[in-house]
């Protein structure tokens, strides 16, 4: 008999074994009715600075079932959340003719593949940029020489931009899949930790072995995996997407192409607006990257608690409502949160920069990041004189980096500001200690960014302040500017996955404007290899 045990408070230091003695006691149950018990989930709960913990749910199989009614905060469940779930989606003998190719290999690519390689469909994987192994060598020279690699980058190459971020794993969606996407995280080689974890993460080291260990597998389950083939047309017959035209200039056909391409592949939305592929524009955000010592968020958020070897590195999540006259209240909030981190150059075009923010999964660096962003609505560039378009999320992008390479000496560094000289609207010219590569160059960002963003933000980070008492200060830095947080634009699509007017055509993850991190990104993957199977 297997229940689940929720709000269980344990001391940073309790040993397992003394919280199943206590279960056992709550339960009014002999050492001889357990059979075994472990933890499920994982939070800390730091509101208390004296008095840190965790609260954890925990698993207990006993040789007995209990008397009910049970405990309010106890229920029996049938499976386990921990035990693997390695049921692949089915398909028929019959659709096993069938091709799909998947463009892009992020998460949404990857897991759209999987699954359906895995179910027996032919499957052919185009990604325009390199495997992780050699991409890491290209982001190594943009941040080391200033050399960019359009095609092969931050935000291009086998894993997607996802690779070089924190890595975070979790997310608000409630969906069947979400369970089995972590746990082929961890059956390719991630922590099974991040199966219990409230906020699991994989760190980019780990994550490039588990890419390419993903990539192994659907070599060997049959699948035409190809790097540096950039997919420049869609074929279109009667409203029917039929294959793919190659960069260079081959054409694959196709009975469905999975259009997985992430958030930052403009030239394909250009392509996808001349075909006449619907789409529109959405919301999204911008801003800057910030950089604290991780010694301060530790002291800040763990207080006297932050050296404790259980805690780890802090993290953040912060939001604000500034009042505005078109909105009522426009947002900021921090966004992809490193903890013991660094920030990284992440341009993909010639003559324009960005910045993100990634971690290792031991997060043992000596800064802190986020990127601290302003919500921006279609609306907002109409009014600021972008013309009404799909793509006009696009042009402001582009209006902001190219203003970003520009502050820097027109070369790939990144224009920084001291937080507090950003909010005090005085630009000093000095800035705090980084060690951000290639160059941090004094600058002053309220030129940089649009004055309608800038004012909300510098408003932001006093409101930050007021919930974490010493944010705000001069020991930190803020880098411009944070440019990808979503795509501003979603594919429309129906309930089968498929784009509304090109049948066979399925746009998912965050590039269509579906999802907003890795896992969620995924699920969206998967969600359309389960339509293309048929099992809706």
């Amino acid at each position: 008999m297997l229940y689940l045990i929720s709000n269980v408070r344990v001391e940073l230091d309790e040993p397992e074994s003394t919280v199943s003695q206590r279960l056992l006691r709550q339960l009014k149950l002999p050492a001889r009715a357990l059979r075994s018990c472990r933890c499920a989930r994982r939070a800390i709960d730091a509101r208390k600075k004296s008095s840190i913990h965790f609260v954890c749910n925990y698993e207990v199989e006993l040789n007995q079932p209990l008397s009910e009614p049970l405990p309010a905060h106890v229920r029996y469940i049938e499976h386990s959340s921990l035990q693997p779930q390695t049921a692949a989606l089915q398909t028929d003998s019959h659709r096993k003719h069938e091709h799909v190719v998947v463009i892009g290999a992020g998460p949404a690519g990857l897991f759209a593949a999987l699954a359906l390689a895995e179910a027996g469909i032919r499957v052919t994987l185009l990604e325009r940029g390199r495997p992780v192994e050699t991409r890491m060598r290209d982001i190594g020279r943009l941040r080391s020489r200033g050399e960019l690699n359009p095609e092969s980058n931050v935000c291009f190459g086998e894993g997607g931009a996802g690779t070089y971020t924190d890595g975070k794993l979790y997310t608000r969606i409630k969906h069947p899949f979400l369970r089995q996407v972590l746990h082929t995280f961890v059956r390719f080689g991630g922590s099974p930790e991040i199966l219990v974890d409230a906020h699991p993460h994989l760190g980019t080291d780990k994550l490039v072995r588990i890419v390419r260990n993903m990539r192994h597998h659907l070599i060997d389950l049959g699948v035409d995996y190809r790097f540096e083939t950039r997919v420049d047309d869609l074929l279109i017959a009667d409203g029917n997407v039929t294959g793919v035209r190659t960069a260079h200039g081959e054409e694959i056909t196709a009975s469905h192409v999975v259009l997985a391409t992430g958030h930052s592949a403009r030239d394909t939305f250009e392509r996808l607006q001349q075909l006449g592929i619907r789409m529109e524009a959405k919301s999204f955000a911008v801003g800057v990257r910030a950089e604290h010592p991780q010694a301060l968020i530790d002291s800040i958020q763990f207080g006297s608690g932050a050296a404790h070897p259980k805690l780890g590195a802090a993290e953040y999540s912060l939001t604000y409502q500034a009042e505005d006259r078109h909105l009522g209240q426009r947002g900021i909030y921090s966004f992809c949160m490193c903890p013991g981190g660094l920030i990284v150059p992440s341009p993909t075009e010639e003559g324009a920069m960005a910045v993100n923010g990634m971690s290792n999964a031991k997060r043992a660096g000596q800064w802190a990041n986020s990127g601290i962003v302003v919500q921006i609505t279609p609306e907002d560039l109409e009014r600021h004189g972008i013309p009404a378009h799909p793509l006009m999320g696009i042009a402001f992008q582009r209006q902001l980096e190219v203003a970003t390479f520009e502050a820097a000496g027109h070369r790939y560094a990144a224009p920084t500001m001291r937080l507090t000289d950003f909010v005090d609207g005085k630009a000093t010219g000095t800035l705090a200690a980084t060690r951000f590569k290639p160059e941090a160059v004094a600058a002053d960002l309220h030129t940089v960014l649009p004055d309608w963003v800038a004012k909300p933000l510098a408003e932001g980070f006093r409101g930050f302040d007021r919930k974490m008492r010493g944010y705000l200060t001069d020991e930190a830095n803020l880098f411009g500017s944070e440019t990808r947080t979503s795509s501003p634009v979603r594919i429309e699509r129906n309930e089968q996955m498929q784009s509304i007017n090109t049948a066979g055509l399925y746009p998912v993850g965050e590039g269509a404007g579906y999802a907003g991190g890795i896992v969620s990104a995924a699920v969206d993957g998967m969600k359309a290899a389960a339509a293309i199977i048929g099992l809706h």
